[in-house]
């Protein structure tokens, strides 16, 4: 050990660089921070997110596609107010619009983000206050002897000593008063706002709301019969329920991804390769097999091969394979886990309640999430592989957050100032003085933009632990990322960051006194470590000032969307977008909950455990919040859209972080009094009861507030089961089809190719695209004949489809290149609001009849399509009309959405270029039974027709529709012998 600091003391002593770098890590910031250094923070963040705001008020009215694209996609029901063409014109709805319309608009997730940045906002705002004219006096009449000190620095506790430290034992009690009643109050408007969300006509509609979700089921009980067998031992008291357990898809799932895959690689190589169609390259271009091709091994090991050809042949046998499999599933061959759906949502959630902490013959119940909620490949992992899988989960992030240390260092020190690289590296310093601008702009430019890629991967890193970890929904895997984001923020960027000065100084200390003497322990028991942690601590507090007052830029970049238009730019000038590519460009983007939730938590944290050393950082935080309010108000209502709506259950997450980042700031408290006050301590013991004051807080709301956020209904209301309706097998199998794997009935994607490559586009292929192919009668083909593929066939004089040149391909014309004409499909609108803001409400069912439910591809406002009995409808003086309201036990006053707006311009003619895409839908792969000519009609066949799950009439794995889901037409079904031995006796 004495070696050790003799090596170190000998080389700081001959190496001035060494003594520099640890002169830097000891305080990163002291040839940064100046005098001025917070006023020009304050300046240039207030006056470019001012500036970026005149500009979007000024660009905005003429490019709606970018800064309004909810205006235009939404239906009527969820289109936000409209927006005049003048300057200012965008204020006046933000003003106008309170939460009942943002609910209404955005939903409830984006109400809830809305409501916990104004809770933000009002609390610093009243801590900024009482911080201010709290500590900010007595620190500074107390500091008023040392005139050497920074004005910002005099206003901390660093000189303050004895009995004036009682003013930091007082702000810590106000401030915990002030959070509890803010986090109380907002705790009770959430529950009025998840109760007013039960009572919405969406919910009550929905198949979800009435139906609970059952894992780990025992390989007995695994059946339809089996789960109703297992709730009757339980709840005997429960009426009949419809039951589905889920059957065993095998490979489907990957085969369907790697048919995406392919298919966006083929597009994306004919997107290169006809760029020009006039002109097009003289070498076809080429790549390597995919190793998960059965035919890798065939093909000469290194060597690439026609890339046109290649894809097309893989798309094809992909096709075939998964058209193969499909028809080959076994419904005998279950999973772990089902689904049991109830006429009552209120009994649905009393059982729910009442097993929330059992686990019935191991079986966990829950209730049931939205379908497309559900991240289906974890839904068979058995508890054991989850648990195993968490643990790695939890290794793996906290093995990532302790390697992060020294790059974030690192950055810190290097990357935010150049010239400390310039310190510690002569021969940089000389080129950084050669050319100040330049490097100037560099420094400007690299350190946000590293620091912004790490955040943006961090999310995607997170979110793949999480699903590899087994969550069982893409909202519950979201909590899960903001936990381990605001873990690893808090730990990495906020906890280390801060001490590790307070390491190096206590390193440096050791090293100066090793020199006077070389007994180490001495020197280090001279070191008082909570001292210099806190004078650390109190040094540093200036920087978050001004890291704070930066934030400002996040929000203003968002509003002027810069990055998307940088993105689409370059991918429109410089690259060969895809036409989906294309269409994706000006859909609606998803908006990041957990990423911007990581920020307010974080942000907030840093202000709770500073406020008492830097009251400064109370109204820079009110400050960032106060204009997150009005920007992102903007944004949830216009341009961003909520991915997959949790319904505003991400508030416990929050509720619990806050309380956190509370006790923390307490600690921070402690630490203050326990440094600088009385000799007796009497301070810091007087703030040892807030923390477990706070804990106690937080167990009071969890139990007086949690029931009614997640439950319709608690009492046990359950019916008699003689006065409910026998188990029918037809409508258990409607719910196995809503509830059902995705890959049973997801249509598959076609290559998009632009219309201009048309005529083109059938000689690059040699006759190979036809090649297996089946065709049917008419004018329509499918790709292989099981795919989602609407050719888009010039027509000739007479106004008849003619025949496709090229088969298996959408090409889309120029003037199709818009969201606008596909967000009705499941391919686009998964990613961008799922289909919900757009009229395509996917887990609504008919009034009366809880077991079946509107078709995933036919939008509520088309109730009499084919296939459909007509729904009773009366006027109503609104805009739309409403269904009469529900049978049997559903809440008399909801009435089933009609979205006005929900026109699929799919069916439409092109006027420009005479092109039709209903008369030449794809047909069925296999051979349909017999319907009545009144069921023969284009909607059957196109995307969005009704009674169908895409691809034809039965969907393209020839899955039985609500028409012929009968005992007589469905051998597989749990009743179906049983039924057919009663008829015949």
């Amino acid at each position: 050990m004495p070696s050790s600091w003799s090596a170190l003391r000998s080389l700081v002593s001959r190496d001035s660089s060494a003594e520099e770098l640890l002169s830097l890590l000891n305080d990163p910031f002291k040839q940064e921070l100046g005098d001025g250094a917070i006023w020009s923070a304050l300046g240039s963040s207030v006056g470019i997110t001012f500036g970026m705001a005149i500009l979007f008020s000024f660009v905005r009215p003429y490019n709606t596609v970018v800064y309004a694209p909810k205006l235009k996609h939404s239906d009527e029901k969820h289109a936000p107010p409209p927006i005049g063409k003048g300057i200012f014109a965008w204020v006046k709805p933000l003003w106008s619009t309170n939460e009942k319309d943002v609910i209404a608009h955005a939903g409830l997730d984006a109400a809830v983000f809305l409501r916990f940045t104004r809770m933000c906002r009002n609390i610093f705002l009243v801590l900024a206050v009482l911080g201010c004219a709290i500590i900010i006096p007595v620190n500074w009449t107390k500091n008023s002897g040392k005139s050497e000190q920074k004005w910002f620095k005099r206003i901390t506790p660093l000189e303050v000593w004895g009995s004036n430290n009682w003013v930091q034992v007082v702000f810590a009690y106000l401030a915990v008063f002030v959070i509890c009643g803010f986090l109380w109050w907002n705790y009770k408007k959430v529950v009025v706002l998840r109760r007013g969300y039960f009572d919405s006509e969406e919910y009550q509609y929905s198949l979800h709301a009435r139906t609970l979700m059952l894992n780990d089921i025992p390989k007995n009980l695994a059946s339809d019969e089996g789960i109703a067998r297992m709730i009757d031992e339980i709840i005997p008291q429960s009426s009949f329920a419809r039951t589905a357990i889920a059957r065993n898809v095998k490979v489907l799932p990957e085969l369907i991804a790697q048919h995406d895959r392919t298919v966006r690689k083929l597009e994306v190589v004919l997107a290169k390769y006809l760029k020009d169609p006039h002109n097009l390259p003289a070498a076809r271009p080429l790549c390597k097999p995919s190793k998960k091709d059965p035919s890798f091994s065939t093909y000469p090991k290194g060597q690439k091969v026609d890339a046109i050809e290649y894809l097309t042949q893989r798309i094809r046998d992909l096709e075939v394979e998964i058209k193969e499999v499909r028809s080959t599933l076994d419904k005998r061959n279950t999973l772990p886990y089902g689904f049991a759906s109830y006429d009552d949502i209120a009994e649905a959630h009393c059982i729910a309640h009442a097993l929330r902490k059992r686990k019935p013959k191991g079986t966990s119940v829950a209730l049931a999430p939205r379908p497309n909620d559900i991240i289906w490949d974890n839904m068979p992992m058995s508890p054991s592989a989850r648990s195993w899988n968490r643990i790695w989960n939890n290794i793996w992030v906290a093995v990532l957050t302790i390697i992060w240390i020294v790059p974030n260092a690192m950055i810190a020190i290097f990357l935010v100032n150049l010239n400390n690289l310039g310190l510690v590296w002569k021969d940089f310093q000389t080129t950084l003085a050669a050319d100040t601008t330049f490097w100037s702009i560099v420094q400007g430019i690299l350190s946000p933009a590293v620091t912004s890629l790490v955040f943006l991967v961090l999310p995607i890193i997170f979110r793949r632990l999480s699903i590899r970890a087994g969550d069982r929904t893409k909202t519950g895997r979201e909590r899960h990322v903001l936990a381990k984001l605001y873990s690893f923020f808090v730990f990495n960027n906020l906890v280390v960051f801060s001490i590790f000065s307070t390491i190096w100084s206590f390193v440096t200390a050791v090293i100066a006194d090793t020199q006077k003497d070389p007994d180490v322990w001495k020197a280090i028991l001279k070191v008082d470590p909570a001292t210099t942690l806190f004078i650390a601590l109190c040094n540093i507090s200036p920087f978050w000032v001004t890291y704070l007052l930066q934030r400002q830029l996040g929000v203003a970049t968002d509003l002027a969307q810069l990055w998307k238009l940088t993105w689409s730019f370059f991918q429109r000038k410089m690259g060969s977008p895809t036409p989906r590519e294309l269409i994706e460009l000006t859909a609606p983007p998803p908006f990041e909950y957990a990423m911007y939730y990581n920020y307010f938590l974080y942000y907030s944290t840093i202000a709770l455990c500073y406020g008492g050393l830097q009251p400064l950082v109370l109204p820079a935080a009110a400050l960032y919040f106060a204009v997150d309010v009005c920007l992102r108000k903007y944004l949830l209502l216009y341009i961003f859209v909520t991915k997959t709506e949790s319904g505003g259950m991400f508030w416990r997450v929050l509720f619990n972080r806050f309380i956190f980042a509370t006790v923390l700031s307490t600690l921070v408290v402690f630490l203050t009094c326990w440094v600088r006050g009385e000799g007796t301590h009497t301070q810091a013991f007087a703030v040892i009861p807030l923390p477990f004051l706070v804990i106690a807080f937080k167990i009071y709301c969890s139990r007086a507030f949690d029931n009614k956020i997640h439950y319709y209904a608690t009492r046990n209301v359950v019916r008699n089961p003689e006065h409910g309706n026998p188990k029918d097998p037809l409508r258990s199998d409607r719910l196995a089809t809503r509830f059902g794997h995705p890959a049973l009935y997801k249509p598959l994607i076609t290559p998009m190719v632009h219309s201009k490559a048309q005529n083109v586009l059938p000689s690059i292929y040699r006759g190979r695209i036809s090649d297996g192919r089946e065709a049917y009668s008419g004018d329509t083909m499918s790709t292989s004949g099981y795919s989602d593929a609407y050719i888009l066939n010039p027509m000739d004089k007479s106004g008849k489809a003619a025949k496709s040149s090229m088969p298996g391909f959408e090409l889309v014309p120029e003037g199709r290149l818009d969201f606008e004409y596909y967000k009705n499909r499941p391919e686009f609108a998964s990613e961008h609001g799922g289909g919900e803001i757009y009229g395509r409400h996917a887990d609504l069912i008919r009034p009366g009849t809880p077991g079946s439910m509107w078709n995933d591809s036919e939008p509520p406002s088309r109730p009499g399509s084919p296939g459909l009995p007509p729904v009773p409808r009366t006027a109503s003086p609104g805009p739309g009309r409403t269904y009469s309201p529900l049978a049997g036990n559903a809440s008399p006053k909801a009435t089933l959405p009609e979205p006005g707006r929900s026109r699929s311009p799919l069916y439409a003619m092109d006027d420009e270029s005479g092109l039709n895409l209903v008369n030449n839908a794809a047909a069925m792969p296999m051979t349909t039974p017999h319907r009545e000519p009144s069921m023969e009609h284009p909607a059957l066949r196109a995307p969005g027709g009704a009674g169908m799950l895409g691809g034809g009439p039965r969907g393209y794995g020839n899955l039985p529709q609500e028409e012929d889901m009968t005992p007589e037409h469905d051998p597989m079904a749990y009743d179906y012998f049983r039924s057919t031995r009663t008829r015949r006796s």
